[in-house]
């Protein structure tokens, strides 16, 4: 059973934090986690049967649930409000971006929090769950077919997120985060039949689990650095496209408190104009920004690296 010291609830007291629940055995890097890998096949074929059963409301769907499983979801819930905290927000409002990152199929907020706070402390060296230097193929997709990336142990989950391991709702969500893809896959084909649960589940899914991994490839491959970090990180206006804003990936991992990774007004950011507008809304307080105009009068502090042109970023093309 994991216990943990949680800071701020006194001296000696030790929380049950139920992870223990969420513990999922572990594989050898060179075995495959055959429950992903059946259900990655099946999601797949289901995107490639999709093409044969186009309409236009169901390319619209998909449209819509891409932006909110990986915008709002993925994007403005797990990346930059849990794992980064990059701004804050009311309960109700973290719990429904929450619950909309679920239906990008990445798991839940427990373990992609965990996962991503391990990538940014290792980022290509040893320990980074998905650096290109294992592989362009592994730091895509192979880390999440094989090994042990995805199963953390409760040791490891006590001490990546414990700021979530003593929330009932992020442990309660994660140990079930695959209930509302099957509610809505269930809804989706009650209301538009087959075309609209293949293009709103399958597809849709299948193409932002790719473009999220993007992030983890690409952006450590090939694209430009404004910054001089320490890892293999880019700029990838394309794979920003994709991932609504993500792929901002070098100004990221420069700032990665930062709510906005585009750091220019041409750096398109659309998980940045999500948190402007909730701003707008009264909805999140004291966001943390980052401009590059701030960064070139030296406002902010450098400590992941230091700028390295204001005008020119320098070419980068990472080796396997």
């Amino acid at each position: 059973m994991g216990y943990f010291y949680v800071e701020g609830l006194g001296t000696g007291i030790l929380l049950d934090i139920q992870l223990q629940d969420l513990e999922k055995s572990q594989s050898a890097k060179d075995q495959v986690n055959w429950i992903t890998a059946i259900a990655m096949a099946l999601f797949h074929v289901g995107a490639v049967a999709a093409l044969f059963f186009f309409t236009w409301k169901a390319l619209l769907v998909a449209i819509f649930f891409w932006w909110v499983g990986g915008s709002l979801g993925i994007g403005m819930a797990y990346h930059r409000l849990l794992t980064h905290r990059g701004y804050k927000t009311y309960k109700w409002v973290e719990y429904f971006l929450t619950f909309c990152a679920t239906l990008a199929l990445e798991g839940g907020p427990i373990f992609w929090v965990a996962t991503h706070r391990i990538h940014h402390q290792c980022s290509d060296q040893e320990g980074d769950p998905h650096s290109p230097n294992d592989g362009k193929w592994w730091a895509h997709m192979g880390w999440i077919l094989m090994g042990k990336s995805m199963h953390h142990d409760v040791t490891t989950l006590a001490r990546y997120v414990p700021d979530l391991a003593k929330d009932k709702f992020h442990v309660w969500i994660t140990k079930y985060h695959y209930v509302p893809q099957i509610v809505l896959g269930i809804v989706l084909y009650a209301v538009g039949g087959l075309p609209w649960l293949l293009w709103g589940t399958f597809f849709r899914t299948v193409f932002l689990l790719h473009a999220t991994w993007l992030v983890n490839s690409a952006t450590h491959s090939w694209g430009t650095r404004r910054f001089a970090t320490r890892d293999l990180s880019t700029n990838s206006w394309w794979v920003a496209l994709l991932t609504f804003g993500e792929g901002w990936h070098n100004n990221h991992h420069a700032h990665p408190t930062s709510a906005a990774h585009g750091f220019t007004w041409w750096e398109i950011d659309a998980n940045w104009y999500g948190i402007w507008i909730l701003k707008k809304l009264g909805l999140v307080w004291d966001i943390k920004r980052i401009t590059l105009a701030d960064v070139e009068r030296g406002l902010v502090a450098a400590p992941n690296g230091q700028l390295i042109t204001a005008d020119a970023a320098e070419s980068w093309a990472a080796g396997d």
